[in-house]
C-alpha cells in the first residue's frame, strides 16, 4: 500500500468513528515496529473488531458481501489466478465475463491495492467480499495447503520418528534420487493424521493428480504433486502396502502400518486400475478409535439405559445396522469391550479384523482358502463360545447358521446393510430365513449414521430458518423447542475452517416386543413394523438427530443431509 493509499485508509477509519486519533497514533507507532498491517495492529490491539473494520470498510468502498461456501468456480477460472497471488491478496477467482474477472476478497483492505492486483492478473477485477475463515478452506481446497504449511509437516514428520513397520530395509535399498517421493508419500500419510481423516484419495486425472482427505466424512481436496511423479507416488505407496509394482492392469489390496507420535496406524490400501493411471484409496484405521466405551458413542441417555440392558441379554441376535461408514464396527467394538470379562468367553469372525482385542478370540476370513464366514461360524459353535460376533451377514447360509447359534443359547452380534432397524427383519426373511426363526430369534437391531459434531472452539449460538423450526415442530411436537439451543461453528483452524470437528452417532434402537414378534411371524412390511416400533417409545434416525440438534451437539444441515434418505423411504 503506497503513502498516499496509507492516509486514505488511516483518515477513512477516523472519519467513519471507528478509532480516534490517539489509537491511530499507538498502532502506527507498533507498525514502525514490527511492519504489520495497521488493520491486524488495530484489531490485535482491540481498539475495533476485525467484523466490525470489515463491515465498515466494505460498506464504505461499495464491496458486495457473499458467502463465499455457495460457490464452485470452475478449475479453467481458478487457473487465471496462480496460487501464490491468490494466497498473497487472499482471494478466490469466481467468473470471468467481457474481459472482467470477478474476486472475492477476504481482506476489504487489500481493496485498496487492486490497482496492483489487476495489472498482476492482467485484467480488470471486479471485487466482492468474502469471510476470511471461509476463504482460507476454499483456498486449500481450490489451491492446495500453503508452501509453508508443507514445509512444517515436512519438519513435524522428521522430529516425530515416522517409522513405516517392517519396511526400513526397503527405503535404505531405494534410489537416492527417491528420496522426495519418500518424504512426499510420508508427508502424505501424516497430514491425513495431523487432520484427523479416515481415507487418502490419490487420483489421476487426465492432467494432474488430485489428492483428497476424507474428514469427518467428507472429501477435501488437499496440495497435488506434480503430475510428472504420478507413476513414482503410486509405485511408492505400492511398494510400501507390498502390492506387486509391475502389475497395473488389476486390482490390488495391500496394508501399511505405520507408527506415528506413539499411536499405531493402519493403512488398508486399494489400488484400482483407471485411463489416467491406478487409484489408490488409503484408509487409516486409527486402532485407538475403536475402543469407545458406550457412553462415547452419541447415544442420549434413554437409549443407552436400552441398548446397556439389550446387550447383557443372554442368548438371541442383536443386529447393527447401516451403510458402510456409519460406524458399525466401531459400535460393535464397544459393546465387545464391555461385555469383555473372565467369565466369558468370547469369540469373533471379521473381515478383515481391525483391532486385536485382548482376551477376545478373533478369527480373520480367508475366502482364498475357504475360511468364509459361514464356514468360521459353524466352527466356532464347537468352541462353546457365550457371546459370537459375525463380521457381517451376507448371506443364507451365514444367516441360518447365526439364527441357530442364538437359539441353542448363544449371544450373537452381527451387522446388516440396510436402511433403517425395522427393514433388517424383512432382509433375513427375504434372505430365506423362516419368519418363525427371525421373530424368536432377533432381540433387537440397532440403525445408526453418523454426523458431524460442532467445533467446540468456534461453535456460537444461532437460530435456523423459519421453515426448518416447522419441520421440526412437525416430527418432534412443539415443546422441544421450547429448550433448544441451536449452536454452529464459525470455523476455525481446530477444525480447518469447516465449523466441524469429529463426530458421533445418531441412533434408532428396535427393541422385539410380543406384538412385534407376532407381525413379524406374518411377513409384514416393514414399514408397518416400523410404525409399531414408534408407538411403542423407538425414536427414529431423523428424531434423534433433531434431539441432538436441539442440544447444540450438531446442526439441523447435518441431520437434513444425513436422513434425507430415510425420510424418503419413511414417504414411501
Amino acid at each position: 500500500m503506497g503513502k498516499r493509499e496509507q492516509q486514505v485508509f488511516r483518515d477513512t477509519l477516523v472519519n467513519m468513528g471507528l478509532v480516534n486519533e490517539k489509537q491511530l497514533e499507538i498502532a502506527l507507532k507498533e507498525q514502525q515496529e514490527t511492519g504489520d498491517r495497521l488493520g491486524d495492529i488495530l484489531v490485535r490491539l482491540e481498539f475495533i473488531s476485525r467484523e466490525a473494520l470489515t463491515k465498515a470498510l466494505a460498506s464504505h468502498f461499495g464491496l458486495v458481501p457473499i458467502n463465499l461456501k455457495e460457490y464452485s468456480p470452475p478449475k479453467k477460472v481458478i487457473n487465471l489466478v496462480s496460487a501464490t497471488v491468490a494466497r498473497r491478496y487472499k482471494l478466490l477467482p469466481l467468473k470471468l465475463e467481457d474481459d472482467v474477472l470477478t474476486v472475492a476478497l477476504a481482506d476489504p483492505l487489500d481493496f485498496l491495492s487492486l490497482d496492483n492486483l489487476e495489472k498482476t492478473i492482467g485484467r480488470k477485477i471486479n471485487p466482492l467480499l468474502a469471510k476470511e475463515q471461509d476463504m482460507e478452506a476454499k483456498l486449500t481446497q481450490h489451491y492446495g495447503v500453503a508452501e509453508e504449511t508443507l514445509s512444517t509437516l515436512v519438519t513435524e514428520i522428521s522430529e516425530s520418528n515416522l517409522s513405516i513397520a517392517g519396511l526400513e530395509s526397503v527405503e535404505e535399498d531405494e534410489n537416492p534420487e527417491d528420496a522426495p517421493i519418500i518424504k512426499f508419500v510420508s508427508m502424505l500419510i501424516f497430514e491425513a493424521f495431523k487432520m484427523r481423516a479416515s481415507d487418502i484419495h490419490v487420483e489421476p486425472l487426465i492432467n494432474r493428480l488430485r489428492i483428497r482427505y476424507r474428514i469427518d466424512g467428507i472429501l477435501q481436496e488437499m496440495q497435488a504433486p506434480p503430475k510428472k511423479i504420478q507413476a513414482s507416488v503410486l509405485s511408492r505407496i505400492k511398494l510400501l502396502a507390498g502390492m506387486k509394482i509391475e502389475e497395473k492392469r488389476l486390482p490390488q489390496d495391500g496394508r501399511i502400518l505405520v507408527t506415528l507420535m506413539g499411536k499405531t496406524l493402519d493403512l488398508r490400501v486399494s489400488a484400482l486400475p483407471g485411463i489416467h493411471g491406478e487409484s489408490v484409496v488409503m484408509r487409516i484405521l486409527d486402532k485407538s478409535s475403536l475402543l469407545l466405551g458406550l457412553g462415547e458413542l452419541g447415544f442420549i441417555e434413554e437409549d443407552q439405559k436400552k441398548w446397556a440392558e439389550v446387550i447383557r441379554t443372554t442368548n438371541g441376535i442383536i443386529l447393527v445396522t447401516g451403510p458402510t461408514g456409519s460406524g458399525k464396527t466401531t459400535t460393535l467394538y464397544a459393546v465387545l469391550n464391555e461385555l469383555n470379562t473372565p467369565d466369558k468367553k468370547i469369540i469373533t469372525v471379521e473381515d478383515p479384523v481391525e483391532y486385536q482385542l485382548s482376551g477376545i478370540n478373533q478369527v480373520p476370513v480367508n475366502p482364498q482358502i475357504d475360511l468364509t464366514f459361514s464356514n468360521a461360524l459353524r466352527s466356532m459353535l464347537r468352541q462353546a463360545p457365550d457371546v459370537i460376533l459375525v463380521g457381517e451377514i451376507r448371506d443364507t447360509e451365514t444367516a441360518e447358521i447365526a439364527v441357530r447359534a442364538a437359539l441353542t443359547g448363544h449371544l450373537v452380534f452381527s451387522t446388516l446393510h440396510t436402511n433403517d432397524a425395522a427393514s433388517a427383519l424383512t432382509r433375513l426373511i427375504d434372505m430365506g430365513v423362516k419368519p418363525f426363526l427371525v421373530s424368536s430369534s432377533v432381540q433387537a437391531i440397532l440403525a445408526q449414521r453418523l454426523v458431524r459434531t460442532v467445533c467446540k472452539k468456534c461453535s456460537e449460538d444461532y437460530q435456523p430458518p423459519e421453515d426448518i423450526l416447522k419441520l421440526i415442530e412437525q416430527e418432534m411436537g412443539p415443546e422441544i423447542l421450547k429448550t433448544a439451543t441451536f449452536k454452529r461453528g464459525r470455523g476455525c483452524a481446530e477444525c480447518n475452517n469447516t465449523g466441524y470437528k469429529g463426530r458421533l452417532g445418531i441412533f434408532e434402537l428396535l427393541v422385539m416386543s410380543e406384538k412385534i414378534r407376532e407381525i413379524v411371524m406374518g411377513q409384514i412390511v416393514s414399514r408397518k413394523i416400523r410404525d409399531l416400533a414408534c408407538q411403542e417409545g423407538m425414536k427414529l434416525l431423523r428424531e434423534d438427530g433433531w434431539l441432538k440438534a436441539c442440544r447444540g451437539i450438531t446442526t439441523v444441515e447435518e441431520v437434513i443431509s444425513t436422513t434425507q434418505t430415510d425420510v424418503v423411504d419413511v414417504e414411501e
